[in-house]
């Protein structure tokens, strides 16, 4: 009794050097998953950024850095009130420095400015007003890339050519001395676009790739995250706020534009110009916003859903009772 009593102690010390290899493997699997968690958080906080980036960088290439793009955009501008006024403005203004009637020079001027009044709300010039934002494509392209500090102009020659043949038809005294010169309208200073134009060249460079990116790191960061579905929920909500903040970027911009204007310009004219060439930024931000709530939302209740369904479908006591 007393030998069987020794040979305890001995027994239970060897357990310890049996177990010994356990606590080693189970520091070396938690060491694993946690760079793999922060590498899936790394990759999805950059496709988050690159949201607002790629919106921007796609619209920058294949809207405004194509001609026939831009063109298109700014045609409907032709329609809008404070457009035509401020083109009224600027060709009467410059029509009547070339000129000189003497007494007369009032009543022509009342003249010419309702003649191109009347114009601007004619199919011609919707034509001319197309012709002079292709013509003034370079020069917005020059301006945005290079970031200067010139201004962003439309030459309205081809509407002062229109203006000058209606009036020679009209029996205008005078009419056939206008000089069609090339007349510059200011639609926006580039110095005044803010952060929004300042990286307009690398943003044409990149165009699609940077969505591209986004896609790809999200893909990446979800199949890296051990709870993917929390992943799913979390990047969703994080391409939601990063399209929100270019919502917020675009109208702060369009503040601080018109804010910024010279007391001679068209506040009501030069917005309407901003909003047009930002109208497809706007759309894409809130299509992806909504898209990515959406995409949260049900990520998050489907497994909520299904389980609510699989209880509903097991059977009760009455099923399971043998018969």
């Amino acid at each position: 009794m007393p030998k069987s009593v020794r040979r305890v102690p001995r027994t239970s010390r060897a357990v310890p050097r049996t177990s010994s290899p356990v606590p080693h493997t189970s520091r070396t699997l938690p060491r694993t998953s946690r760079v793999r968690a922060v590498l899936s958080a790394v990759l999805l906080v950059l496709a988050c950024l690159l949201v607002p980036v790629g919106a921007l960088s796609a619209w920058a290439k294949f809207e405004i850095g194509d001609r026939d793009s831009y063109v298109a955009t700014m045609a409907p501008l032709a329609s809008d009130p404070a457009v035509r006024t401020a083109v009224a403005d600027e060709v009467t203004g410059s029509v009547m420095k070339e000129i000189d009637v003497g007494p007369l020079q009032g009543t022509v001027e009342s003249f010419v400015r309702d003649a191109v009044r009347s114009f601007t709300e004619t199919a011609a010039f919707k034509t001319a007003w197309n012709a002079a934002n292709r013509a003034a494509h370079d020069a917005v392209q020059s301006e945005l890339n290079h970031d200067d500090s010139g201004e962003v102009t439309i030459d309205l020659a081809p509407i002062t050519q229109q203006i000058k043949q209606q009036l020679q038809d009209d029996g205008v005294p005078f009419a056939s001395k206008i000089p069609v010169q090339h007349t510059e309208v200011t639609v926006l200073q580039s110095k005044d676009l803010g952060w929004l134009w300042r990286s307009f060249h690398a943003l044409q460079v990149a165009g699609a790739w940077p969505a591209v990116a986004a896609a790809v790191l999200a893909v990446a960061g979800v199949l890296l995250a051990a709870r993917r579905r929390r992943a799913v929920v979390a990047t969703a909500l994080g391409m939601a706020l990063g399209a929100a903040v270019l919502l917020a970027a675009v109208a702060t911009g369009r503040a601080v534009t018109l804010d910024d204007l010279p007391s001679d310009l068209s506040r009501d004219a030069a917005g309407a110009v901003y909003d047009a060439l930002t109208q497809t930024v706007r759309t894409t931000a809130w299509i992806i916003v909504a898209a990515t709530l959406v995409i949260a939302l049900g990520t998050w209740l489907f497994p909520r859903l299904r389980r609510r369904f699989a209880r509903g479908r097991e059977p009760g006591p009455a099923e399971t009772r043998p018969v």
